[in-house]
This record gives C-alpha cells, structure tokens and sequence, in this order.
C-alpha cells in the first residue's frame, strides 16, 4: 500500500512506511533510515532525466532507495556492507516489484563512482567513531575505516565530471569533495543539495 500511495504523490509517514519492515529494523529507523519526506526531496534532485543513476552510499536498510524508486524515473543503486541487510532490502525490492533498483554486498572501496550521476550520502561511515549508536555487532567498526572511507568517497566524488550531483544528509561540514557547489540547503540545514562545477 504504501508505494502505491508514493506513486500517487500522496503523504506517507514515516510510521507507516517503516511497517514494511521486521520489528527489529523498524526499531533503528530514526536514527539510521531517511525520513520518507528528505528522500522524496533529495531524489527530485538527483535525477534529473530518466534512467538517472543514483549511487546511495551505505544504503542500510534500503529506505531512500526505495522511496527513490517510486517517487521518479531514476535508477537506484545501494551498497550497502551488511549482508543481511541486503538480503532484506532485494526481498522488498521484489515483492514489491521496484524494478528500478538493485542491491550490492560490498565495501564502498571497491565501488567505481564513474558508473553514476548522482549520489546520497547519509553519513553512513559515523558508526565508525560512534559505536553508542551502531546498528548491529556484525561488522568491524574503528575510527581508520571512517577516515579510509571518507578519503575514497571524498576521492572519487572529485575527479567526476562537472553536472555531477550529492545530496548529503546530517554529514560533517567537512563532507564537501572538491568542485562542488551547494545548490540548497533544507531541513534546517541537514539535507545539503550539491552540483559538480562544469569544466573550463
């Protein structure tokens, strides 16, 4: 129901969005899902035409990728580290037939940002130096991985070509790669909308 209800452009709680999800899930959706509403908001500006590849980096539990999905013609994709996880957002994914998005287990080192347009970043590394807020034990987590992290996404976001689009979310001020531009900041602030700068 609640993707058709997306589909229709009609408002969604997060409350009953999040009833798709096992009761475990469902428990870490305030601090570590997009709300329904910063997901609509971010995706109308990442996609730009139809197909638009959307990377979402540290996809958890598949929330503003499925929003995503349903919301504009865009493509998503979610790496996300947590195998189990990712075995729960492409079950959803396919019961509810969203058929413009895909799932990856993988570290975001090996991922290849020259694939995509556009990318969301809901500080997904922070876990790393926050271990009062983690989401579960099955991961190693340490302050390296967060500074390894951020160094290869920062990296990778600055050699791409000018038109590139970020949306970042509750990031650090310091979580802006190279040449890009903030187009507009909303949500007091929190969700940050930015455009790589066009080549001379």
């Amino acid at each position: 129901m609640v993707f058709e209800l997306l589909k229709l452009n009609i408002h969604v709680t997060d409350e009953k969005f999040n009833t798709i999800y096992p009761t475990g899930i469902r428990r870490l959706s305030e601090k570590h899902w997009t709300p329904v509403s910063v997901a609509k908001a971010a995706s109308e500006f990442l996609v730009t035409s139809p197909g638009t590849r959307v990377l979402d980096i540290g996809s958890g539990a598949g929330k503003f990728c499925m929003v995503g999905a349903v919301h504009t013609n865009g493509f998503f994709t979610g790496i996300e580290q947590r195998a189990e996880l990712v075995e729960l957002t492409q079950n959803l994914s396919n019961k509810y037939s969203l058929d413009n998005i895909e799932f990856i287990h993988a570290n975001i080192t090996s991922i290849n940002f020259n694939q995509y347009q556009a990318f969301y970043f809901y500080n997904s590394f922070y876990e790393n130096i926050d271990f009062d807020n983690k989401i579960d034990d099955s991961v190693l987590l340490n302050t390296g991985y967060y500074k390894a992290y951020t160094k290869y996404t920062l990296d990778q976001l600055a050699i791409l070509p000018g038109g590139t689009r970020l949306a970042t979310y509750w990031a650090a001020d310091k979580f802006i790669p190279h040449g890009f531009d903030l187009v507009e900041s909303l949500y007091d602030g929190h969700l940050n909308l930015y455009m790589k700068q066009s080549y001379e």
